[in-house]
């Protein structure tokens, strides 16, 4: 009898002891688990840091070369498209607020009425843009927008002014994206006629609206 609750007893501690050894083995893998997961959140940390000072170093540097061509067109009496590097000829509105700069170009320097499809092969206009644009602006987000008077479609294929605004900055784009500007910094938009600068009561007002604006942002 006393021989067999020794045995019991034996066979109990044992089982105490295997419990014990696998308890260990299983706190053990939880501390692994959890150093490894404090080492991924520390790494991921530091990154998120180095990548705020990035950011950051990035935001100043824009905010000084704002600031610079402002500073550039107020003291030296220049105008935006010369202070920009787009040169004389070209119509260039800068502004400080909003930190971006705008290239108009008038519709008949490269569209026909009603169309979207550019008058020649090349452009002469856009290619200056497109070489100022990777000289000077590098790595700038650059919106394409397109705009047009309030006369309605008639005899075009568009549904309406908004679709041949669109088409009209997309083909723009394509422009720009075949000869260098990288397709994840640039963006097409259509205003349609929604956005006038001038009176479409008259010939000449209708005319500064048809218009396409390359508008490029300084603060990334």
């Amino acid at each position: 009898m006393r021989t067999a609750n020794k045995k019991t007893i034996a066979l109990r501690m044992c089982l105490v002891s295997i419990t014990l050894l696998c308890g260990c083995t299983n706190w053990q893998k939880k501390y692994e688990y959890l150093n490894v997961e404090h080492e991924n959140l520390k790494g991921r940390y530091e990154s998120l840091q180095a990548e705020r000072e990035q950011l950051a170093a990035r935001i100043s540097q824009d905010q000084q070369t704002i600031q610079e061509l402002q500073k550039q067109i107020q003291e030296r009496k220049k105008s935006p498209a010369e202070v920009t590097g787009f040169g004389a000829g070209y119509d260039v509105a800068f502004d400080p607020l909003a930190g971006t700069i705008t290239v108009t170009l008038p519709n008949e320097i490269l569209f026909d009425s009603g169309k979207a499809t550019l008058k020649q092969a090349t452009s002469r206009e856009l290619d200056h843009i497109l070489s100022v644009l990777k000289s000077k602006y590098s790595g700038r987000q650059i919106d394409v927008v397109g705009h047009t008077d309030t006369d309605p479609i008639k005899k075009s294929p568009w549904k309406d002014n908004w679709e041949l605004s669109a088409e009209r900055a997309l083909t723009v784009v394509r422009y720009l994206i075949q000869r260098g500007i990288p397709e994840n910094q640039i963006r097409a938009a259509g205003c349609g006629e929604a956005r006038p600068i001038a009176s479409n009561a008259n010939a000449a007002g209708k005319a500064k609206n048809r218009r396409v604006e390359i508008v490029v942002h300084m603060r990334r």
